[in-house]
């Protein structure tokens, strides 16, 4: 195992163990001034510090992790039951929290929760069109986003506790939807496809948190990398494997130098400045993910490229400041809103460390 990767692993095990304390069993989402905000029980970020928790917890063993964990999870119960706050991101939500919290402790409470969570996402389904409705507002009933993708895991979990397989075939259902109107054939990707609710028709492709419909949003790929490698775990279909290979070699092919992108690859040059890191780890975990899946070469090959962006991450986005509590800088939630540009973000964390957990040859994920 390379030097770096227990060195990147003290440091972030150093670094929780301080800020646990501080945030407790809030939601934190970016840093301001060093410290992370808390946000209501509703934000669709709010599996991140919970998923960063357990996975301290799986690798220490340390029960202040769970009983933090554990509080976060049981205040989850408010949008969970309120049914009207819910979108598609209970994935996000549950499976890093309840889901993660059954997996390692056995809790049938959390079981319960991760179930119900997921009868709601699929709930979710348009049977014209095949696709999950994204968001809540007036407007979004045909929308769909390739972030959806990160979610799909909790439904195919439900199916396998369950023995149940309709949950599966939404998930695929789905997935062969984004491959047909998502991926692109250079293996970059749309975020918003439109279709009309009542007929399915495909209408139009939106730029979203991208710079443009036919621009390259680099958090977009990433979702893309690692949601297609999470549907090839759970059903072995190639086309899924070949998805996230495509997604993959057009974000490696497009990096920089440092191996971390802008926040869209075809964003204006006078807008490339503006980095996320959030892109970077979320696709360095989804193709660590690629290389446990695959054999051989290739999967090396994926290998070391997932571990040389961690690397970077580490060596070149960690905190300069030791009293930020983030564990990496210069995420970037939506440079269009001119939301979170070039700070700390929570879901930055959670892959960043889910990468070096990889990489210390943990195989086993939440999603």
């Amino acid at each position: 195992m390379e030097t770096w990767i227990n060195e990147a692993w003290d440091y972030a095990q150093n670094k929780l163990s301080r800020t646990r304390g501080r945030i407790g069993a809030t939601f934190p989402n970016a840093t301001y001034g060093g410290q992370y905000d808390a946000r209501d029980p509703d934000c669709w970020t709010n599996g991140f510090w919970p998923g960063i928790l357990w996975l301290a917890y799986r690798a220490t063993g340390d029960e202040e992790y769970r009983r933090i964990a554990e509080s976060c999870e049981e205040q989850l119960d408010a949008p969970l039951q309120e049914y009207e706050q819910l979108h598609h991101d209970n994935g996000f939500l549950w499976s890093l929290s309840a889901v993660a919290d059954y997996k390692l402790t056995g809790n049938r409470l959390s079981r319960r929760r991760g179930l119900i969570a997921a009868s709601h996402l699929a709930s979710r389904f348009n049977l014209k069109g095949s696709f999950i409705r994204a968001w809540l507002h007036e407007g979004s009933e045909g929308l769909a986003i390739i972030d959806c993708m990160m979610n799909l895991g909790l439904l195919y979990w439900a199916s396998g506790e369950l023995q149940d397989p309709r949950y599966r075939h939404i998930a695929v259902a789905h997935s062969e939807m984004a491959l047909r109107e998502f991926i692109r054939e250079d293996g970059s990707v749309h975020h918003i496809v439109r279709f009309d609710p009542e007929t399915g028709e495909r209408i139009e492709a939106l730029g979203g948190q991208g710079y443009s419909p036919d621009s390259a949003w680099s958090r977009g790929s990433a979702w893309a990398i690692y949601g297609f490698a999470i549907g090839y775990r759970y059903t072995g279909d190639i086309r899924f494997m070949n998805a996230a290979r495509a997604a993959a070699d057009y974000f490696a092919a497009q990096l920089p130098e440092d191996l971390v992108p802008p926040w869209d690859f075809r964003a204006p040059a006078d807008q490339l400045w503006a980095k996320d890191s959030t892109a970077a780890a979320c696709a360095a975990s989804g193709m660590l993910e690629m290389a446990y899946l695959l054999e051989g070469e290739e999967a090396e090959r994926y290998r070391k490229l997932g571990a040389a962006i961690t690397e970077s991450l580490f060596r070149h986005y960690a905190p300069e400041d030791p009293a930020e509590e983030a564990l990496i800088t210069k995420g970037t939630g939506s440079f269009p809103a001119n939301a979170e540009v070039e700070v700390p973000i929570i879901y930055g964390d959670y892959f960043f460390l889910e990468a070096l957990l990889k990489l210390k040859g943990e195989s086993e994920i939440f999603w």
